[in-house]
Protein backbone atom coordinates (compact mmCIF):
# COMPACT_ATOMS: atom_id res chain seq x y z
CA UNK A 1 0.00 0.00 0.00
CA UNK A 2 1.26 3.34 -1.19
CA UNK A 3 1.62 6.44 1.00
CA UNK A 4 -1.06 8.42 -0.47
CA UNK A 5 -3.81 4.67 0.46
CA UNK A 6 -3.66 3.63 -3.11
CA UNK A 7 -2.74 0.20 -4.03
CA UNK A 8 -1.05 -0.93 -8.13
CA UNK A 9 -2.07 -4.48 -8.64
CA UNK A 10 0.29 -6.25 -11.81
CA UNK A 11 -2.48 -8.73 -13.85
CA UNK A 12 -2.48 -9.95 -16.80
CA UNK A 13 -5.05 -6.80 -18.14
CA UNK A 14 -2.23 -4.22 -17.41
CA UNK A 15 -1.02 -2.51 -14.28
CA UNK A 16 -4.67 -1.24 -12.34
CA UNK A 17 -4.79 1.35 -9.24
CA UNK A 18 -6.98 0.87 -6.64
CA UNK A 19 -7.54 3.07 -3.25
CA UNK A 20 -8.39 2.08 0.45
CA UNK A 21 -11.47 2.87 1.78
CA UNK A 22 -11.79 2.17 5.38
CA UNK A 23 -11.25 -1.69 5.89
CA UNK A 24 -11.34 -2.28 2.27
CA UNK A 25 -9.77 -2.06 -1.18
CA UNK A 26 -11.60 -0.64 -3.84
CA UNK A 27 -10.45 -1.35 -7.68
CA UNK A 28 -13.86 0.83 -9.53
CA UNK A 29 -14.92 0.53 -12.92
CA UNK A 30 -12.46 -1.50 -14.22
CA UNK A 31 -13.86 -2.38 -18.66
CA UNK A 32 -13.55 -5.72 -18.79
CA UNK A 33 -14.90 -5.83 -22.51
CA UNK A 34 -15.76 -3.28 -25.56
CA UNK A 35 -18.66 -3.77 -27.73
CA UNK A 36 -20.26 -1.59 -30.63
CA UNK A 37 -23.74 -1.19 -29.92
CA UNK A 38 -25.45 -4.40 -31.08
CA UNK A 39 -22.49 -6.20 -31.44
CA UNK A 40 -20.75 -9.20 -29.19
CA UNK A 41 -18.12 -8.12 -26.26
CA UNK A 42 -14.66 -8.18 -27.58
CA UNK A 43 -11.55 -8.76 -24.94
CA UNK A 44 -10.04 -5.49 -23.98
CA UNK A 45 -6.48 -4.71 -24.88
CA UNK A 46 -3.92 -4.49 -22.58
CA UNK A 47 -3.47 -1.16 -20.63
CA UNK A 48 -0.58 0.41 -21.73
CA UNK A 49 -0.38 2.99 -18.72
CA UNK A 50 -1.40 2.27 -15.14
CA UNK A 51 -5.39 2.39 -14.97
CA UNK A 52 -6.69 4.34 -12.46
CA UNK A 53 -9.70 2.09 -10.90
CA UNK A 54 -11.03 5.25 -9.23
CA UNK A 55 -14.72 5.84 -10.30
CA UNK A 56 -17.77 3.36 -10.56
CA UNK A 57 -18.80 1.86 -13.28
CA UNK A 58 -22.04 3.53 -15.15
CA UNK A 59 -24.76 2.16 -15.81
CA UNK A 60 -26.37 0.72 -18.86
CA UNK A 61 -29.15 3.62 -20.79
CA UNK A 62 -32.06 1.95 -18.46
CA UNK A 63 -35.99 3.68 -18.65
CA UNK A 64 -37.08 5.51 -15.60
CA UNK A 65 -37.65 2.71 -12.66
CA UNK A 66 -41.28 4.59 -11.36
CA UNK A 67 -41.61 1.47 -9.29
CA UNK A 68 -38.31 0.92 -7.95
CA UNK A 69 -37.71 4.42 -6.81
CA UNK A 70 -41.24 4.66 -4.68
CA UNK A 71 -39.57 1.93 -2.90
CA UNK A 72 -35.56 3.27 -3.01
CA UNK A 73 -33.56 6.13 -2.66
CA UNK A 74 -33.23 7.59 -6.23
CA UNK A 75 -29.78 7.65 -7.08
CA UNK A 76 -28.24 9.16 -9.68
CA UNK A 77 -25.81 7.68 -11.84
CA UNK A 78 -23.40 8.55 -14.73
CA UNK A 79 -25.23 6.68 -18.03
CA UNK A 80 -23.27 5.26 -20.68
CA UNK A 81 -23.91 2.13 -23.63
CA UNK A 82 -19.90 1.15 -23.10
CA UNK A 83 -21.00 0.08 -19.80
CA UNK A 84 -18.70 -3.54 -19.56
CA UNK A 85 -16.83 -2.48 -16.36
CA UNK A 86 -16.56 -4.23 -12.84
CA UNK A 87 -15.24 -3.54 -9.72
CA UNK A 88 -13.92 -5.52 -6.91
CA UNK A 89 -13.68 -5.49 -3.49
CA UNK A 90 -10.68 -6.65 -1.23
CA UNK A 91 -10.14 -6.85 2.42
CA UNK A 92 -7.47 -4.12 3.09
CA UNK A 93 -5.32 -6.02 5.26
CA UNK A 94 -4.84 -8.97 2.44
CA UNK A 95 -1.49 -10.47 3.07
CA UNK A 96 0.69 -11.17 -0.78
CA UNK A 97 0.41 -15.02 -0.31
CA UNK A 98 -3.62 -15.55 0.11
CA UNK A 99 -5.72 -16.72 -1.97
CA UNK A 100 -9.45 -15.80 -1.22
CA UNK A 101 -12.51 -17.12 -2.39
CA UNK A 102 -14.46 -14.57 -4.97
CA UNK A 103 -17.87 -14.08 -5.11
CA UNK A 104 -19.33 -12.32 -8.35
CA UNK A 105 -22.59 -10.42 -8.31
CA UNK A 106 -25.05 -10.19 -10.92
CA UNK A 107 -27.24 -7.53 -9.77
CA UNK A 108 -31.10 -7.53 -10.52
CA UNK A 109 -33.57 -5.04 -12.31
CA UNK A 110 -35.63 -7.23 -14.54
CA UNK A 111 -33.17 -7.14 -17.37
CA UNK A 112 -33.91 -3.44 -17.53
CA UNK A 113 -32.49 -1.34 -14.94
CA UNK A 114 -29.62 -0.98 -12.17
CA UNK A 115 -25.67 -1.35 -12.75
CA UNK A 116 -22.88 -3.25 -10.06
CA UNK A 117 -22.15 0.08 -8.50
CA UNK A 118 -25.18 1.34 -7.00
CA UNK A 119 -24.82 1.80 -3.46
CA UNK A 120 -27.47 -0.96 -2.47
CA UNK A 121 -25.41 -3.52 -4.15
CA UNK A 122 -21.97 -2.19 -1.84
CA UNK A 123 -20.56 -5.21 -0.53
CA UNK A 124 -17.97 -3.03 1.95
CA UNK A 125 -19.65 -5.04 4.80
CA UNK A 126 -19.68 -8.72 3.25
CA UNK A 127 -16.22 -8.21 2.62
CA UNK A 128 -14.80 -6.96 5.46
CA UNK A 129 -16.62 -9.68 7.86
CA UNK A 130 -16.06 -12.34 5.39
CA UNK A 131 -12.44 -12.19 4.17
CA UNK A 132 -14.15 -12.83 0.58
CA UNK A 133 -13.06 -10.99 -2.46
CA UNK A 134 -16.22 -9.24 -4.28
CA UNK A 135 -16.29 -8.59 -7.83
CA UNK A 136 -19.37 -6.49 -9.00
CA UNK A 137 -20.34 -6.34 -12.72
CA UNK A 138 -22.37 -4.33 -15.20
CA UNK A 139 -23.89 -5.21 -18.59
CA UNK A 140 -26.23 -4.08 -20.99
CA UNK A 141 -29.80 -4.41 -20.03
CA UNK A 142 -32.79 -3.54 -22.76
CA UNK A 143 -33.22 -3.39 -26.09
CA UNK A 144 -29.54 -3.23 -26.04
CA UNK A 145 -28.63 -6.25 -24.12
CA UNK A 146 -31.80 -8.68 -24.22
CA UNK A 147 -34.08 -8.49 -27.35
CA UNK A 148 -31.84 -9.01 -30.48
CA UNK A 149 -33.82 -11.29 -33.01
CA UNK A 150 -30.59 -13.54 -33.50
CA UNK A 151 -30.11 -12.26 -36.92
CA UNK A 152 -29.82 -8.97 -37.57
CA UNK A 153 -29.28 -8.15 -34.19
CA UNK A 154 -27.63 -10.75 -31.83
CA UNK A 155 -30.05 -11.77 -28.72
CA UNK A 156 -28.70 -12.32 -25.12
CA UNK A 157 -25.33 -9.83 -25.89
CA UNK A 158 -26.12 -9.00 -21.59
CA UNK A 159 -25.79 -12.74 -20.94
CA UNK A 160 -22.61 -12.51 -23.41
CA UNK A 161 -20.89 -9.51 -21.18
CA UNK A 162 -21.68 -11.64 -18.27
CA UNK A 163 -19.66 -14.44 -19.51
CA UNK A 164 -16.67 -11.96 -20.75
CA UNK A 165 -16.73 -10.52 -16.72
CA UNK A 166 -16.53 -14.30 -16.03
CA UNK A 167 -13.50 -15.20 -18.35
CA UNK A 168 -11.89 -11.48 -17.25
CA UNK A 169 -12.21 -12.71 -13.82
CA UNK A 170 -10.58 -16.03 -14.15
CA UNK A 171 -7.51 -14.79 -15.82
CA UNK A 172 -6.89 -11.91 -14.30
CA UNK A 173 -8.39 -12.30 -10.19
CA UNK A 174 -5.54 -14.17 -8.77
CA UNK A 175 -3.20 -10.47 -9.16
CA UNK A 176 -5.97 -8.83 -6.48
CA UNK A 177 -5.70 -11.80 -4.15
CA UNK A 178 -8.64 -13.91 -5.51
CA UNK A 179 -8.73 -17.92 -6.29
CA UNK A 180 -9.59 -18.13 -9.69
CA UNK A 181 -10.60 -21.77 -8.61
CA UNK A 182 -13.10 -20.81 -6.50
CA UNK A 183 -15.22 -18.34 -8.08
CA UNK A 184 -19.27 -17.94 -6.58
CA UNK A 185 -21.65 -16.39 -8.78
CA UNK A 186 -24.27 -14.71 -7.00
CA UNK A 187 -27.01 -12.41 -7.94
CA UNK A 188 -30.71 -11.65 -7.04
CA UNK A 189 -33.87 -11.43 -9.14
CA UNK A 190 -33.09 -11.06 -13.02
CA UNK A 191 -29.71 -11.36 -11.83
CA UNK A 192 -30.26 -14.73 -9.74
CA UNK A 193 -31.64 -16.18 -13.23
CA UNK A 194 -28.76 -15.03 -15.86
CA UNK A 195 -26.58 -16.46 -12.65
CA UNK A 196 -29.04 -19.75 -13.27
CA UNK A 197 -28.89 -19.18 -17.02
CA UNK A 198 -24.98 -19.01 -16.91
CA UNK A 199 -24.80 -22.43 -15.51
CA UNK A 200 -25.26 -23.69 -19.13
CA UNK A 201 -23.77 -20.75 -21.23
CA UNK A 202 -21.64 -21.81 -24.17
CA UNK A 203 -18.12 -20.12 -23.22
CA UNK A 204 -18.81 -20.23 -19.17
CA UNK A 205 -17.53 -23.60 -18.69
CA UNK A 206 -14.92 -23.87 -15.90
CA UNK A 207 -15.47 -20.14 -14.96
CA UNK A 208 -17.33 -20.32 -11.89
CA UNK A 209 -17.98 -23.55 -9.07
CA UNK A 210 -20.64 -21.97 -7.63
CA UNK A 211 -24.01 -20.32 -7.51
CA UNK A 212 -26.56 -18.96 -5.64
CA UNK A 213 -29.75 -18.20 -6.99
CA UNK A 214 -31.74 -15.68 -5.45
CA UNK A 215 -35.19 -14.99 -5.84
CA UNK A 216 -35.31 -15.43 -9.51
CA UNK A 217 -38.09 -15.20 -11.67
CA UNK A 218 -37.66 -18.78 -12.96
CA UNK A 219 -41.37 -19.15 -13.87
CA UNK A 220 -41.52 -16.31 -16.12
CA UNK A 221 -38.75 -18.08 -18.32
CA UNK A 222 -39.96 -20.48 -20.80
CA UNK A 223 -42.45 -20.15 -23.82
CA UNK A 224 -41.25 -16.56 -24.12
CA UNK A 225 -40.48 -17.03 -28.16
CA UNK A 226 -43.49 -15.46 -29.56
CA UNK A 227 -43.95 -12.35 -26.63
CA UNK A 228 -39.80 -11.99 -28.17
CA UNK A 229 -41.03 -11.91 -32.10
CA UNK A 230 -43.63 -9.31 -30.75
CA UNK A 231 -41.74 -7.27 -29.26
CA UNK A 232 -39.02 -6.94 -31.95
CA UNK A 233 -41.99 -6.41 -34.41
CA UNK A 234 -43.06 -3.48 -32.06
CA UNK A 235 -39.52 -1.86 -31.46
CA UNK A 236 -38.96 -1.95 -35.27
CA UNK A 237 -35.65 -1.45 -37.23
CA UNK A 238 -33.13 -0.39 -34.67
CA UNK A 239 -29.00 0.91 -36.06
CA UNK A 240 -26.19 1.74 -34.47
CA UNK A 241 -26.98 5.52 -35.41
CA UNK A 242 -30.30 5.27 -33.57
CA UNK A 243 -30.32 7.95 -30.80
CA UNK A 244 -30.18 6.83 -27.76
CA UNK A 245 -33.72 8.43 -26.49
CA UNK A 246 -35.42 7.25 -29.37
CA UNK A 247 -34.28 3.24 -28.61
CA UNK A 248 -35.51 3.79 -25.45
CA UNK A 249 -38.84 5.24 -26.29
CA UNK A 250 -39.07 2.02 -28.65
CA UNK A 251 -38.14 0.17 -25.52
CA UNK A 252 -41.79 1.32 -24.22
CA UNK A 253 -43.01 -0.17 -27.17
CA UNK A 254 -41.70 -3.41 -27.19
CA UNK A 255 -42.77 -3.83 -23.09
CA UNK A 256 -46.27 -2.51 -23.69
CA UNK A 257 -46.47 -5.14 -26.63
CA UNK A 258 -46.00 -7.79 -23.95
CA UNK A 259 -48.07 -7.16 -21.48
CA UNK A 260 -50.73 -8.65 -22.91
CA UNK A 261 -48.95 -12.28 -22.46
CA UNK A 262 -49.60 -12.35 -18.63
CA UNK A 263 -47.22 -12.87 -16.38
CA UNK A 264 -44.54 -13.03 -18.49
CA UNK A 265 -44.97 -9.41 -19.83
CA UNK A 266 -44.10 -8.54 -16.13
CA UNK A 267 -40.38 -9.65 -17.51
CA UNK A 268 -40.85 -8.95 -21.03
CA UNK A 269 -36.88 -8.66 -21.62
CA UNK A 270 -34.62 -11.44 -20.36
CA UNK A 271 -33.05 -14.53 -21.93
CA UNK A 272 -33.69 -16.41 -25.41
CA UNK A 273 -33.18 -19.58 -25.92
CA UNK A 274 -32.00 -20.96 -28.88
CA UNK A 275 -29.50 -18.13 -29.45
CA UNK A 276 -25.76 -18.30 -28.21
CA UNK A 277 -24.90 -18.76 -25.55
CA UNK A 278 -27.83 -20.44 -24.84
CA UNK A 279 -29.43 -24.21 -26.00
CA UNK A 280 -32.64 -24.21 -27.40
CA UNK A 281 -35.48 -24.38 -24.75
CA UNK A 282 -35.99 -28.31 -25.11
CA UNK A 283 -33.07 -28.79 -24.43
CA UNK A 284 -32.70 -27.30 -21.10
CA UNK A 285 -33.85 -29.84 -18.68
CA UNK A 286 -31.01 -31.80 -20.18
CA UNK A 287 -28.26 -28.86 -20.16
CA UNK A 288 -28.67 -28.40 -16.44
CA UNK A 289 -28.43 -31.89 -15.63
CA UNK A 290 -25.28 -32.01 -16.96
CA UNK A 291 -23.79 -29.41 -15.62
CA UNK A 292 -25.03 -30.27 -11.98
CA UNK A 293 -22.06 -32.60 -10.89
CA UNK A 294 -19.57 -29.36 -11.39
CA UNK A 295 -21.75 -26.71 -9.81
CA UNK A 296 -22.34 -26.75 -6.16
CA UNK A 297 -25.90 -24.52 -5.70
CA UNK A 298 -28.17 -22.58 -3.13
CA UNK A 299 -31.41 -21.48 -4.53
CA UNK A 300 -34.35 -19.62 -3.14
CA UNK A 301 -36.75 -17.23 -2.56
CA UNK A 302 -38.92 -15.04 -0.31
CA UNK A 303 -41.79 -16.03 1.85
CA UNK A 304 -44.19 -13.33 0.22
CA UNK A 305 -42.05 -11.63 -2.65
CA UNK A 306 -44.92 -10.65 -4.63
CA UNK A 307 -45.64 -8.27 -2.26
CA UNK A 308 -43.12 -5.69 -3.13
CA UNK A 309 -45.86 -4.49 -5.40
CA UNK A 310 -48.38 -4.10 -3.30
CA UNK A 311 -47.37 -0.57 -1.66
CA UNK A 312 -47.27 0.91 -5.48
CA UNK A 313 -50.62 -0.55 -6.50
CA UNK A 314 -53.28 2.63 -5.52
CA UNK A 315 -56.06 0.05 -4.98
CA UNK A 316 -54.09 -2.48 -3.04
CA UNK A 317 -52.16 0.13 -1.03
CA UNK A 318 -55.50 1.26 0.26
CA UNK A 319 -56.82 -2.00 1.00
CA UNK A 320 -54.02 -3.48 2.47
CA UNK A 321 -54.82 -0.51 5.48
CA UNK A 322 -56.95 -2.60 7.22
CA UNK A 323 -56.26 -5.99 9.02
CA UNK A 324 -58.64 -8.19 7.75
CA UNK A 325 -58.11 -7.38 3.62
CA UNK A 326 -54.35 -7.52 4.56
CA UNK A 327 -54.55 -10.74 5.28
CA UNK A 328 -56.67 -12.00 2.44
CA UNK A 329 -54.48 -10.41 -0.11
CA UNK A 330 -51.88 -11.44 1.58
CA UNK A 331 -52.91 -15.33 1.27
CA UNK A 332 -55.09 -15.11 -1.85
CA UNK A 333 -52.92 -13.07 -3.85
CA UNK A 334 -49.44 -12.25 -3.00
CA UNK A 335 -48.27 -16.36 -1.92
CA UNK A 336 -49.72 -17.53 -4.73
CA UNK A 337 -48.08 -15.49 -7.22
CA UNK A 338 -45.03 -15.88 -5.13
CA UNK A 339 -45.12 -19.62 -5.70
CA UNK A 340 -46.08 -19.34 -9.18
CA UNK A 341 -43.40 -16.81 -10.10
CA UNK A 342 -40.05 -17.61 -7.34
CA UNK A 343 -40.83 -20.79 -4.87
CA UNK A 344 -42.26 -23.52 -6.96
CA UNK A 345 -39.54 -23.66 -9.93
CA UNK A 346 -36.89 -23.08 -7.43
CA UNK A 347 -37.55 -26.39 -5.55
CA UNK A 348 -37.62 -27.67 -9.22
CA UNK A 349 -34.64 -26.54 -10.08
CA UNK A 350 -32.96 -27.90 -6.89
CA UNK A 351 -34.37 -31.13 -7.31
CA UNK A 352 -33.36 -31.54 -11.18
CA UNK A 353 -29.94 -30.92 -9.63
CA UNK A 354 -29.71 -33.35 -7.27
CA UNK A 355 -31.04 -35.95 -9.43
CA UNK A 356 -28.45 -34.57 -11.80
CA UNK A 357 -25.87 -35.62 -9.52
CA UNK A 358 -25.04 -32.04 -8.21
CA UNK A 359 -25.05 -30.17 -4.66
CA UNK A 360 -28.36 -27.92 -4.05
CA UNK A 361 -29.56 -26.09 -0.89
CA UNK A 362 -32.66 -24.71 -1.13
CA UNK A 363 -33.37 -21.68 1.21
CA UNK A 364 -36.43 -20.00 2.23
CA UNK A 365 -36.03 -16.17 3.77
CA UNK A 366 -38.68 -15.76 6.04
CA UNK A 367 -38.38 -11.76 7.63
CA UNK A 368 -37.91 -8.62 6.05
CA UNK A 369 -35.29 -6.51 7.50
CA UNK A 370 -37.94 -5.06 9.97
CA UNK A 371 -38.06 -5.00 13.41
CA UNK A 372 -41.76 -6.48 13.37
CA UNK A 373 -41.74 -10.08 12.28
CA UNK A 374 -43.54 -9.85 8.99
CA UNK A 375 -43.32 -11.71 5.79
CA UNK A 376 -40.18 -10.96 3.19
CA UNK A 377 -40.76 -9.34 -0.02
CA UNK A 378 -38.97 -9.44 -3.05
CA UNK A 379 -35.71 -7.58 -2.43
CA UNK A 380 -35.62 -8.18 1.64
CA UNK A 381 -32.55 -10.10 1.15
CA UNK A 382 -30.44 -7.32 -0.33
CA UNK A 383 -29.93 -5.12 2.84
CA UNK A 384 -29.22 -7.79 4.60
CA UNK A 385 -26.35 -9.13 2.24
CA UNK A 386 -25.49 -5.55 0.17
CA UNK A 387 -25.08 -2.06 0.30
CA UNK A 388 -24.58 0.13 3.87
CA UNK A 389 -27.08 2.21 5.84
CA UNK A 390 -27.49 5.43 3.97
CA UNK A 391 -28.41 2.90 0.78
CA UNK A 392 -30.60 1.25 2.95
CA UNK A 393 -32.07 3.18 5.94
CA UNK A 394 -35.49 5.21 5.60
CA UNK A 395 -36.68 3.17 2.40
CA UNK A 396 -39.69 1.38 2.05
CA UNK A 397 -37.58 -1.91 2.67
CA UNK A 398 -35.53 -0.59 5.93
CA UNK A 399 -37.48 2.05 8.07
CA UNK A 400 -34.81 4.70 9.99
CA UNK A 401 -35.83 3.37 13.34
CA UNK A 402 -35.16 -0.54 11.84
CA UNK A 403 -31.98 -0.86 11.11
CA UNK A 404 -30.53 -1.81 13.85
CA UNK A 405 -32.20 -4.86 12.84
CA UNK A 406 -30.06 -4.93 9.93
CA UNK A 407 -27.04 -4.88 12.01
CA UNK A 408 -28.00 -7.85 13.87
CA UNK A 409 -29.22 -10.13 11.51
CA UNK A 410 -27.06 -8.98 8.86
CA UNK A 411 -24.00 -10.68 9.65
CA UNK A 412 -25.29 -14.22 10.10
CA UNK A 413 -26.49 -13.96 6.63
CA UNK A 414 -23.45 -12.91 5.57
CA UNK A 415 -21.90 -15.69 7.16
CA UNK A 416 -23.87 -18.18 5.50
CA UNK A 417 -22.99 -16.97 1.92
CA UNK A 418 -19.83 -16.52 2.39
CA UNK A 419 -19.60 -20.60 4.02
CA UNK A 420 -21.26 -21.36 0.52
CA UNK A 421 -18.69 -19.91 -1.30
CA UNK A 422 -15.88 -21.38 0.90
CA UNK A 423 -17.34 -24.71 0.73
CA UNK A 424 -20.30 -25.26 -1.19
CA UNK A 425 -22.41 -26.45 2.40
CA UNK A 426 -24.65 -24.70 4.53
CA UNK A 427 -24.18 -25.47 8.51
CA UNK A 428 -26.41 -22.78 9.64
CA UNK A 429 -29.17 -23.90 11.67
CA UNK A 430 -32.68 -22.94 11.00
CA UNK A 431 -33.85 -19.50 12.62
CA UNK A 432 -36.26 -16.74 12.49
CA UNK A 433 -35.07 -15.42 9.16
CA UNK A 434 -34.03 -18.59 7.46
CA UNK A 435 -35.10 -22.27 6.61
CA UNK A 436 -32.88 -24.57 4.67
CA UNK A 437 -33.79 -27.89 2.80
CA UNK A 438 -30.45 -30.01 2.03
Amino acid sequence: MSDDGTRTFDSPAGRIRGSLDGDVVRVLGVPYAQADRFRPPQPMPVFDDVFHADFPAPVAPQPAATVVDQLLHVIEAEVDERCQALSITIPGDISPDERLPVMVWVHGGSYVIGGGDLPINDPYDLVREQRVIVVTVTYRLGVLGFLGDGERIPANLGLLDLVASLRWVRENIAAFGGDPDLVTLFGQSAGGDAVAHLMISDGAEGLFRRAIVQSAPLGLSRNRARMNRAMVDAVGVVTEETPLEDLLDRQALGTKVAAPYGLRGGMPFGTQYGHAPLPAERDLADAWRRVAPEIDVLIGSASDEAGMYVPVIPVLKRIVRHRVPRALVRWWLVRPLTAVIYGRDARAFAARHRAGGGNATVYRLLRGATVRPTGAVHMSDLPLLLGRKAAWAGSRFVPERDWAEVERRGPGVRAIWAEFARTGRVTAPDDETLVFEH
